[in-house]
């Protein structure tokens, strides 16, 4: 009876404090999301359409190098190396595994940089210097965002909400500044967002009290292969898919249809905060199930992906109601009137991502990649077949509307390979759980 008694007792404690850890998780990218949000706001603003579909392309480009970055470095830091053990070496400063996956992901940063680079300088004035200011600036954004995941991964992500917290302050205080001077353009925007992104950075370094160890990332990548080679080309899929959908829709129907489909997402920012949040944290708390009760993760992930569908259908029936009164216009100024015909597509696709997001946490923290690395092919393909098809039919409208079907019948997919993962495991027709295993001179 008394094991019993603290059976119950430990489970409640281990429930509350998982809700905590995703409440910490929630409300850092609820700072993130909303700092993003305001930034749209005020360079669509100022902008106009055709400049902000340019920084469109440049933050694109961005979110390309950084689902690399996650590949490589962060994704397998989360599914190996998250728990308890982890979460005191961190704190002392003696993380083995933090310091090679920073390292990695400032690396990848420094790569792509370079390129970015050469790349700015062969473009146009109108948005070459841009990427030039983009690919300096890309070490250290990587850099940044590895420290978030270090955090979650270490059990600590009240530390990945101040450092957001420290940069969204700093990038809007900024983009304000320059606002008020007249000086903001595409080239300056990119240049404070990669200003205050290395501020952010050299915080997390004083956070963690680790330093990115570049001469570890051979040996980080040769351990984790058997995952970041499939997470790579998992992640670069994402970024490649969206950086082809626009660049295409930019291509047939002109800049300022980027800018419109930039807006109409922009305006679901907001509910970004409950997708993007819940899924930082959701894999290394699904981690924790897998452990204990891998039969029932698949519940799990229903209530993380039901949680996601519920607040975009929820956010999107609000700001369908609530923006035609004026609203819209004062925060998009000339954007709202084209953006306002795509939002309803872009909600319904919404709805579906979270539905999706929910099964993809579950295939990741059982370590199934090769199930995940063909669910986001299919998804990827089906998401540049439907938008770069839907863009020469028609134009920004007809991209969103291809974009939003490839979704849903992505979402099926990526449900059918968590079925089947969920069932490998509990037939054991996979080895132990990848996270159970711990390579000498990798554990943090």
């Amino acid at each position: 009876m008394i094991r019993g008694v603290l059976a119950r007792a430990g489970a409640t404690a281990r429930g509350t404090q998982t809700i905590r850890r995703l409440g910490w998780g929630v409300g850092d990218q609820a700072v993130s999301s909303l700092s993003n949000f305001a930034l749209g706001i005020v360079i669509a603003r100022s902008l106009g359409p055709a400049e902000f579909g340019g920084f469109s392309l440049a933050y694109v480009t961005y979110a390309l190098v950084l689902n690399a970055s996650r590949g490589l470095a962060t994704d397998p830091l989360v599914v190996r190396h998250s728990g308890a053990v982890d979460r005191g070496t961190v704190d002392r400063g003696k993380g083995a595994a933090a310091a090679s996956a920073t390292g990695t992901a400032a690396s990848v940063g420094l790569v792509a940089g370079v390129i970015c680079v050469l790349v700015g300088l062969a473009l146009p004035d109108t948005i070459g210097p841009a990427f030039v200011a983009l690919g300096v600036a890309l070490p250290f954004l990587m850099l940044q965002d590895a420290w978030r995941f270090v955090f979650f991964a270490a059990g600590t992500p009240v530390k990945a909400l101040l450092n957001d917290l420290f940069w969204g302050v700093l990038l809007l205080s900024g983009v304000l500044a320059l606002h008020a001077a007249g000086a903001l353009d595409v080239t300056t925007a990119v240049l404070a967002f990669g200003a205050t992104g290395a501020a952010a950075a050299g915080l997390g370094l004083f956070q963690s009290g680790v330093a990115p160890a570049p001469r570890a990332v051979v040996r980080w990548l040769r351990t984790h292969r058997d995952l970041g080679s499939r997470y790579l080309a998992e992640n670069l899929s994402v970024g490649l898919a969206r950086q082809i959908r626009m660049t295409t829709l930019g291509a047939v129907a002109g800049l300022a249809a980027v800018g419109e489909v930039r807006a109409a997402e922009l305006l679901m920012g907001p509910f970004l905060v409950i997708l993007m949040g819940l899924s930082q944290v959701a894999v290394p708390e699904a981690t924790q199930v897998v452990r204990a009760r891998p039969d029932r993760l698949g519940a799990f992930c229903l209530v993380i992906g039901g949680a996601q569908a519920s607040a975009a259908a929820l956010w999107g029936i609000a700001v369908l109601v609530l923006l035609p009164f004026g609203l819209g216009e004062l925060l998009l100024a000339d954007l709202w009137r084209p953006a306002s015909v795509l939002l309803p597509i872009v909600v319904v696709g919404m709805v579906a991502g979270g539905l999706e997001v929910g099964a993809a946490t579950g295939v990741r923290a059982l370590g199934a990649a090769r199930r995940s690395l063909s669910a986001q092919l299919v998804t990827s393909g089906l998401y540049v077949g439907g938008g770069t098809v839907g863009a020469i039919v028609d134009g920004a409208r007809g991209s969103c509307i291809g974009v939003t079907a490839g979704t849903a019948v992505a979402t099926v997919v990526w449900w059918i390979q968590l079925r089947r993962a969920i069932d490998d495991r509990l037939s054991g027709r996979v080895p132990t759980w990848a996270g159970e295993r711990i390579e000498e001179g990798t554990s943090a």
